[in-house]
């Protein structure tokens, strides 16, 4: 069955109304928006409009700040440590961006660090906002407040899955990484659980620390934990990456888990590179329109139609929706229209309906 498709600046004007409809100012709101919006373009659908409903809610609950600025604690040039003050991630980390290219096209590379800020949404849904403006980003974000994921070997949760991205330009479309530290995610966990299905393989403990299937065994009493990347036989690949995120957010940030927790949020590391300052741009796309030309026409194996480079099917998708309209996973605008309906809105009507 064809499923329902929405026009994609409808979308972004609504998600907009609806934050500022409950506080937001209209600037954070409108960056929250479009990152949203974003995420869902390219797939990412439980980090996308999925997250607007319970952003809402963390606004009327006074868990998100409506309004003010981000506390410059410390600025060396090209290092940056920023207090969010629990301000919309997303509005948060465009702010970053903007911050660094200047500096980065003086120094070569600028790094900001942000503590206490909101939770940020979709890491790819900024790769674009850099790699079009020639720069390398990267990317990565943890939240103190949560625990999900196990050491390798252990079976009590220490982190979460930590995630990491890496938007890198080449002469075509640029290269868009983004992956966690983790199997699979809290968001894609907590959907499974609630539509009582089942992963196809073993990504998590129970509390015994038995392989499982099953989300639901995150609530149980102990709780079971998300196994790392790579798994029980190589986890510890997955959790070394963990703790490299755990260092470049909250071990730079001097805010993390030694600290009491204030609530969903991240803390979040994020470097630009800008190419002509080291080996040039021109040498920079030679190398990355290489190993791009040797991915995409690489043999496949059986039952792989093309091998493809991390970003070319959510570039496709985001192309693609945005002609046709974007497809929302089922469980969405059922909540957006409980939201909207507290705040006298109403979800953008289908297109063709």
């Amino acid at each position: 069955m064809a499923r329902d498709r929405f026009c994609a600046q409808a979308l972004g004007r609504f998600a907009g109304d609806l934050l500022m409809k409950a506080g937001l100012d209209a600037a954070p709101a409108e960056a929250t928006a479009r990152t949203l919006v974003e995420g869902d373009l390219m797939g990412h659908d439980t980090h996308g409009l999925a997250l607007l409903a319970p952003y809402v809610k963390e606004l009327e609950n006074g868990r998100m700040a409506r309004s003010g600025e981000p506390l410059v604690l410390s600025d060396r040039g090209a290092s940056l440590l920023w207090d969010g003050q629990r301000l919309p991630g997303p509005w948060l980390v465009c702010s970053g961006i903007d911050a660094l290219m200047p500096r980065a096209r003086q120094f070569g590379s600028a790094t900001l660090v942000i503590r206490r800020s909101h939770h940020i949404a979709c890491l790819a849904a900024y790769l674009l906002r850099a790699t079009e403006a020639g720069f390398m980003l990267i990317l990565a974000s943890s939240d103190a407040a949560s625990r999900s994921v196990a050491p390798h070997g252990g079976t009590r949760a220490v982190v979460t899955p930590n995630p990491i991205a890496a938007g890198i330009p080449s002469s075509t479309t640029p290269f868009l990484i983004d992956i966690s530290s983790s199997i699979t995610t809290n968001g894609m966990c907590a959907r499974m659980q609630k539509a009582g299905e089942a992963f196809d393989e073993e990504w998590l403990l129970d509390a015994q620390g038995q392989p499982s299937r099953d989300p639901a065994v995150l609530s149980t009493s102990p709780p079971g934990t998300i196994l790392p990347l790579g798994g029980t036989a190589s986890g510890y690949k997955g959790f070394g990456m963990a703790l490299m995120v755990e260092a470049l957010t909250a071990g730079l940030a001097g805010r993390g888990r030694a600290d009491p927790a204030e609530g969903w949020g991240a803390t979040v590391w994020l470097t630009l590179h800008d190419p002509s300052a080291f080996g040039g741009t021109a040498d920079f796309l030679r190398q990355t329109d290489w190993l791009a030309q040797a991915t995409r026409t690489n043999p496949p194996r059986p039952g792989v139609k093309s091998v493809r480079m991390p970003g070319d099917r959510g570039l496709a998708l985001k192309a693609e929706q945005l002609v046709d309209g974007v497809v929302l996973h089922p469980t969405i605008v059922p909540m957006l229209e409980e939201c909207a309906a507290r705040h006298g809105l109403s979800v953008p009507l289908a297109i063709g309906k």
